[in-house]
């Protein structure tokens, strides 16, 4: 039996969650999200928790059990506290700053990279070099976070680039001088 599968979600205060079929909708004070989950699995409320629980022992019906109870146990939490992702921006020059809802990001090429979020994504910035991606749904915001990475990611040498907050890049020596 999967670990993470047979683990119950509890549900928060102010969270109400309705399941039909393989349809799950959660409404928090966030906002509310809704899922298809994959037809191995069941979902079932019990009280003030949720359980989800295979069909039968195929393998599909294995793989997915623990991750169709991490989707939804995401789904209670983005509604119920929401998901941020923080981004540094590192190198002389190097900034960012929101316009409307829109990043805009100098980060050495000829033009300002101009980044539009989607629908439930928030994005902010912490003077010039840090940037919050913030949501509801924990897939869009990682996947916003990346994009915004992907613009300029870190390099070994230096260390320019946007990284995300805590993350730690190897670094490479470089040329070795002359003697």
């Amino acid at each position: 039996m999967s670990r993470i599968g047979k683990r119950p979600i509890t549900i928060p205060n102010k969270v109400t969650v309705t399941i039909e079929g393989q349809q799950v909708t959660v409404k928090g004070p966030k906002g509310e999200l809704q899922r298809v989950l994959p037809k191995q699995v069941t979902v079932e409320q019990e009280g003030e928790t949720i359980q989800v629980r295979r069909r039968d022992e195929s393998r599909l019906a294995r793989q997915r059990h623990g991750l169709s109870r991490t989707l939804v146990a995401n789904m209670v939490e983005g509604v119920s506290q929401g998901f941020e992702r923080r981004l540094e921006i590192q190198g002389v020059g190097y900034r960012a700053q929101v316009q409307g809802r829109n990043l805009i990001l100098n980060v050495g090429y000829s033009q300002p990279v101009e980044i539009v979020p989607p629908e439930d994504v928030q994005l902010a910035v912490e003077g010039n070099t840090n940037v919050i991606v913030s949501g509801i749904n924990k897939e869009i915001v990682g996947n916003t976070a990346a994009k915004i990475r992907a613009v300029r990611p870190p390099e070994v040498y230096k260390g320019k680039g946007i990284r995300y907050a805590g993350e730690m890049i190897r670094r490479k020596a470089g040329k070795a001088g002359k003697k």
